[in-house]
């Protein structure tokens, strides 16, 4: 195999092809490095964070995949990926995984001390989120920590401590993380029922959509009530507003548990994030 070939499936590996999970890590990272420096925050951690996310989130992928090498051959979706198929081995893939992981901790080892010991826990969720499938009912929820954990890093890299409001913040991203990793999990929900994997999907059973919907409710209400307490102003609230007409789409998409629609919503999170974000943006902008 010509190391072209090789490449090309250490990128499916990472997944780097299907950029909608470094999305959904980012936002959250770019809410928290805006609200944390008062929307003025520190460019070169702004670029350190926004390329830790990239190798993180390819970190997780390839350890979720290490995971589920026995899983995912049984699953339509994710037979065919670089591991399940046997096209790179295990040894490849843990090697990957900790090569990525090292470059990204290699990223902000000059960062101060507080940083530095939150990069540690978030490595740990990272690689042990995949094996939660196992015996946790819900997941989503300690993904939405683990993907939301670049909250309190960035608060610590840019204040040297992490307040109440970004473990508020943390809170929304966990409650977001249920509502769309939920949608992605219907998309899988009678193959993972084979194989005995558990998801919020199974879990919440029939009530599933309204569930998905009242997470979003949740997040938002959060989220409202941040902006409530930093006084932003009517930008930020316009971008909520957004975000919860997009959410309302989304419940016109999985209302119906159709497969298609049900992923469709999962990739439309990324309008999400970025209304948030935007709005937050605007809002120290011009308020």
């Amino acid at each position: 195999m010509s190391w072209i070939v090789r490449l090309t499936l250490y990128e499916k590996l990472m997944r780097l092809d299907k950029p909608i999970g470094i999305l959904l890590l980012l936002w959250p990272t770019l809410w928290a490095l805006w609200l944390s420096a008062g929307g003025h925050p520190d460019w070169l951690i702004v670029w350190l964070f926004t390329l830790g996310t990239v190798l993180m989130r390819s970190a997780g992928c390839v350890m979720n995949d290490y995971a589920d090498r026995h899983f995912d051959p049984h699953v339509e979706r994710t037979k065919n990926r670089p591991l399940a198929a046997g096209l790179v081995s295990e040894k490849e893939a843990l090697a990957l995984a900790g090569g990525l992981t090292l470059l990204s901790f290699l990223l902000i080892v000059r960062l101060n001390q507080l940083t530095l010991l939150l990069s540690l826990a978030a490595v740990f969720l990272a690689a042990s989120y995949p094996f939660t499938k196992r015996f946790f009912a819900i997941p989503q929820a300690y993904l939405g920590i683990a993907f939301g954990f670049g909250i309190p890093m960035a608060f610590a890299a840019q204040t040297g401590g992490v307040p109440a409001l970004a473990w508020l913040l943390l809170l929304a991203n966990v409650f977001w993380a249920v509502a769309y990793d939920t949608e992605y999990a219907m998309v899988d929900r009678e193959d993972d029922l084979k194989i005995g994997i558990k998801t919020s999907a199974i879990t919440f059973g029939r009530y599933d959509v309204a569930a998905v919907m009242l997470c979003y409710a949740v997040t938002l209400a959060i989220l409202a009530a941040i902006g409530v307490s930093l006084h932003f102003g009517w930008w930020y609230f316009a971008g909520l507003a957004v975000a919860a007409g997009i959410a309302g789409y989304h419940y016109t998409l999985i209302r119906n548990r159709e497969r298609g629609k049900c992923f469709k919503a999962f990739l439309h999170n990324n309008w999400l994030g970025a209304a948030v974000f935007g709005g937050m943006l605007l809002d120290y902008l011009f308020a």
